[in-house]
């Protein structure tokens, strides 16, 4: 067979786009459960929505530049840096923060070295989304 030439695989799935306007703002734990830990000194959280129509307005929200921006306190400053996967089959988000735990496990000496905590760090982070989603947690 011949080799698979670039243009033959498959483009990443893009996160779907919000339709709307973002008038209000949640904590992301009203639109998400989140589960985190650790590879190597690396830590990933995983972000899954209640619901599938949160999904838009997290993936907006929850840019690798805003993790970084809000996670910038675990990141190693110079080589710290943030990538974020699209799971279409599960509506979820995947993060892997690089360089977020000096060292990990045995060799950290940081209070949380496997970041189990991460996930409920960014649970706290301020969604913006329409007033009728936000009316829902009222």
């Amino acid at each position: 067979p011949a080799p698979l030439d670039s243009q033959d695989l498959p483009l990443p799935h893009e996160t779907p786009k919000p339709q709307g306007r973002a008038d209000a703002s949640v904590p992301l734990v009203k639109l998400a459960v989140a589960r985190s830990g650790d590879k190597g000194n690396h830590s990933n959280i995983g972000v899954m929505p209640r619901r599938p129509e949160y999904l838009p307005w997290i993936a907006e929200a929850l840019t690798p530049a805003v993790v970084v921006d809000w996670m910038s306190h675990v990141l190693d400053p110079i080589h710290g840096r943030v990538e974020r996967w699209y799971l279409p089959g599960t509506h979820s988000l995947n993060f892997l923060l690089e360089n977020a735990l000096g060292g990990g496990g045995v060799a950290s000496l940081r209070i949380d070295p496997q970041g189990k905590a991460f996930a409920q760090q960014l649970l706290e982070i301020q969604i913006p989304v329409p007033q009728s989603i936000a009316e829902q947690f009222d």
